[in-house]
């Protein structure tokens, strides 16, 4: 039979076909992302499809630098490249080399020039950033009331901590007029002096977040007093909002995770400082007891009373020393006294007197001891052992006694003078 052919011949000529149609090796196609699965060799397999048809596509690896976001399902997207023949299962597919997301040219250009003036005018300042309060409790929320996020930020609050307040202020997410409902659901929140305020919206493409990139939720975002977490679509969706808010979340349910603080780590976290509190309590106060019962020790040593006792004791010392020397003191003062006296009796003229003397004083009391000392005619008094006589002179006689005088030779000189002698 002429004209059979291998199933491979088939396939590798109509892949020949592919490779001459010029049109096919240059090709952009414009649909809806489905089925998208990241391969781990690093290679995405998806279906681009419109409302009635559908076409498979491969980005390998080393295409990956044209991709600039992550492909996901739903996203409307326009891939460029080559539509080939895979002769092995005999399909045809496209063959990407740069994806972009529809009509993103528009919307990235205005999106870049909205973000570097907002930054120019110092709106993602690290310093105009507020700290979220680690133990919120009251939470507003601005976001579409019947969405999936309000619901997944009720359930992780109410798991987390059930004490938490939440308070939803509904706000349109996507349209026209979206940006003026979150901006006045940020200004209706801020008034009410919340802990924490949660700003986003589930995921979805860029026409649908678009209205988190307006400058009139910004403003709102930059001028609100309360902390702003802004958790807008999946982990690689960046807006605006991010950029200004506080905080920045990957989703909604993260944002909760940041907003609301575990009720059970946190009676935790208290439990422990309570027993750390406990011992460093008790501690403290063995060290007060301790630093007591030294002080106590140290005031006895140091008491008035103990001093006292050690002055009396002292004074008792000193007393007992000066009575000893006090005694001996007068034991030798009565020594010397004796002595003294004794010399004194052997000089006092009384004791010759009373051995057979007499003490001849002159009319004033003074002592004679020489009659030169005396004049004829004066009155003198003689001290006898029993009494005194008193006499006036008669006759003086200067010199030696007669016996004497005549041992020596020597000559008398005698003066008389009339009146009664003794």
């Amino acid at each position: 039979m002429a004209g059979v052919y291998s199933v491979s011949q088939v396939n590798a000529y109509i892949k020949n076909m592919f490779l001459q149609d010029f049109a096919l090796s240059r090709i952009s196609v414009k649909g809806e992302v489905s089925n998208c699965k990241y391969h781990t060799s690093g290679h995405i397999y998806f279906t681009l499809k419109d409302g009635g048809s559908a076409i498979s596509a491969v980005m390998f690896a080393g295409n990956r630098s044209g991709l600039a976001f992550r492909l996901q399902e739903g996203q409307r997207v326009v891939v460029s490249g080559s539509v080939d023949v895979y002769e092995r299962d005999g399909r045809y597919q496209l063959y990407a080399k740069q994806i972009a997301q529809d009509g993103e040219g528009d919307l990235f250009l205005r999106f870049r020039k909205l973000r570097d003036e907002l930054e120019e005018m110092g709106m993602f300042a690290q310093e105009y950033k507020q700290p979220i309060p680690p133990y919120a409790r009251t939470v507003g929320i601005v976001t579409a009331d019947t969405g999936a996020a309000i619901r997944d930020i009720m359930n992780i609050a109410r798991r987390r901590n059930p004490y938490v307040q939440l308070v939803l202020c509904p706000a349109q997410v996507q349209g026209e007029q979206a940006k003026y409902s979150i901006a006045r659901g940020i200004e209706t929140l801020d008034a009410l002096g919340l802990d924490v305020i949660i700003v986003g919206r589930g995921g979805g493409s860029i026409e649908d977040l678009w209205a988190f990139n307006e400058e009139l939720v910004a403003r709102a975002i930059f001028n609100c007093r309360t902390p702003i977490i802004s958790a807008v679509g999946h982990e690689t969706d960046v807006t605006i909002a991010d950029y200004v808010a506080d905080l920045r979340a990957p989703t909604p349910s993260a944002a909760a995770e940041l907003a609301v603080f575990d009720y059970r780590q946190f009676e935790e976290r208290l439990r422990l400082a309570r027993e750390r509190l406990e011992r460093a309590a008790v501690r403290r106060a063995e060290k007060c007891r301790f630093q007591v019962r030294e002080l106590e020790y140290r005031l006895k040593l140091r008491h008035p009373e103990r001093r006292l006792n050690e002055k009396r004791q002292q004074l008792m010392d000193w007393e007992d020393r000066l009575r000893t020397l006090m005694d001996s003191r007068m034991e030798s003062s009565r020594h010397r006294l004796a002595l003294l006296s004794g010399r004194l009796s052997g000089l006092s003229p009384l004791d010759k007197i009373s051995r057979g003397y007499g003490f001849i004083t002159d009319e004033m009391g003074k002592g004679l001891r020489s009659a030169e000392q005396i004049g004829t005619g004066e009155r003198f008094h003689v001290y006898l052992w029993d009494g005194r006589i008193t006499g006036q002179v008669v006759e003086r006689r200067i010199g030696a006694p007669a016996g004497e005088r005549k041992e020596k030779g020597e000559r008398d000189v005698t003066e008389k003078e009339s009146g009664t002698g003794c």
